[in-house]
């Protein structure tokens, strides 16, 4: 992993809006969003031979999108599945295919519909076929909010945490929301209206979960030395991990209150040459609030079971010691899969966040999904380059 060290870098990053209905296939969102990462560095179409991406069977393929982009001779294709649990896997598979020589320029995408399109345990479809779902299906027991109800009452009920604790993770992302032109919530959230939300699956409230969002996002790796001859500030890729996970009905996990992220983040930390201690900014996964609790401890940036008091202290506040999820995250910006996560941290450590902007920030983790329900799990330290 220490090979791997600040050899490649995130060169530019590029958004369409966040919607509830794009009104165009996720191909156009994902041509649409690399076309702008790649304009935001000042390279061309033809200077990209890798394309990475990640899905759960509802985005457009690597192959496709390098032949819509005309490019004849791509020298990386590559479609990992798990959804937000390899968000980071994909940009760590970029910079290793920097860093070997394999490629020169790579593009990490997500696109999808997943408001107006393809929804999450959604009817009128054929179910994933995972292996996991023979135990569940038969049960009613789909919808993602459902599963992560059973981590969320596990984690809750280890640590003697309650609703109100819950309620933190999403107020305070809905305050860095409210600084963020790109967020879908633009609206404050108060504890009162987190309390009057209605249940969606206990102990998850409607503030407890990601918005389903039509979007797409993509990033341009390349070499370090290269990115700095390009358009925008470089951010190194210092650390790279993927790990296992639990799978929640068959895994030999016996504590759904730690998740793999755990076992994960020593080789993550190794591999960048730094520990806990140094991260400045968190862009933790955040499809449900007790996931960003759980990674705090888990990822070692927080005492075990002393989440729910570090984030009561306003320590993961915008001012305070460890900002977590600056842009609002999955709860209040946009479900992108965790892929957002990732142009968050970058455009913090370039220090053009503007409202948002953490002072100084150097040094930021981003999380996938921390291994539930898919089983996999992904983490990146990126670093500013000064």
């Amino acid at each position: 992993m220490a090979a791997l060290r600040d050899r490649a870098a995130i060169a530019g990053v590029g958004w369409t809006p966040y919607s509830k209905n794009s009104g165009v296939s996720t191909l156009e969102l994902a041509l649409r969003a690399i076309t702008a990462a790649l304009d935001d560095c000042g390279l061309t179409r033809a200077d990209v031979d890798g394309f990475v991406t990640h899905s759960v069977g509802d985005a457009t393929p690597a192959a496709v999108v390098a032949a819509s982009l005309g490019v004849p001779d791509p020298h990386v294709l590559l479609d990992l599945w798990g959804g937000g649990s390899v968000s980071a896997a994909t940009v760590g598979a970029a910079a290793m295919a920097v860093a070997s020589g394999q490629a020169e320029t790579v593009v990490c995408w997500r696109a999808l519909n997943a408001r107006s399109e393809f929804r999450m345990g959604g009817t009128g479809r054929a179910a994933p076929t995972l292996v996991e779902f023979q135990y569940q299906v038969p049960y009613g027991l789909l919808a993602p909010p459902q599963q992560y109800a059973l981590v969320g009452r596990a984690y809750l009920d280890a640590c003697g945490a309650g609703e109100e604790d819950l309620g933190r993770v999403a107020v305070t992302q809905r305050q860095n929301a409210l600084r963020n032109p790109r967020a879908m919530m633009r609206k404050p959230l108060s504890m009162d209206e987190y309390l009057a939300a209605p249940w969606i699956a206990e102990p998850l409230r409607l503030f407890d979960c990601c918005l389903e969002t039509d979007a797409a996002i993509a990033l341009v790796v390349t070499s370090a030395e290269r990115a700095r001859d390009l358009r925008q500030p470089p951010v190194l890729i210092s650390g790279a991990a993927t790990g296992g996970g639990h799978s929640l009905f068959s895994g030999a996990r016996p504590d759904l209150s730690v998740s793999a992220a755990a076992d994960m983040a020593p080789r993550l930390y190794a591999g960048a040459g730094i520990g806990p201690e140094e991260i400045q900014i968190a862009e933790l996964y955040d499809a449900f609030t007790p996931l960003v609790l759980m990674q705090l401890e888990d990822y070692r940036l927080a005492p075990r079971r002393g989440a729910a008091d570090f984030v009561a202290s306003g320590a993961t506040a915008l001012d305070g010691k460890l900002p977590v999820n600056t842009h609002g995250g999955h709860l209040s910006e946009g479900y992108l899969h965790g892929l957002n996560h990732v142009g968050e941290a970058v455009t913090q450590l370039r220090g053009q966040a503007g409202d948002r902007q953490v002072p100084g920030a150097e040094v930021a983790l981003t999380t996938g999904q921390p291994g539930y329900v898919s089983g996999t799990t992904s983490a990146l330290i990126l670093r500013a380059d000064r």
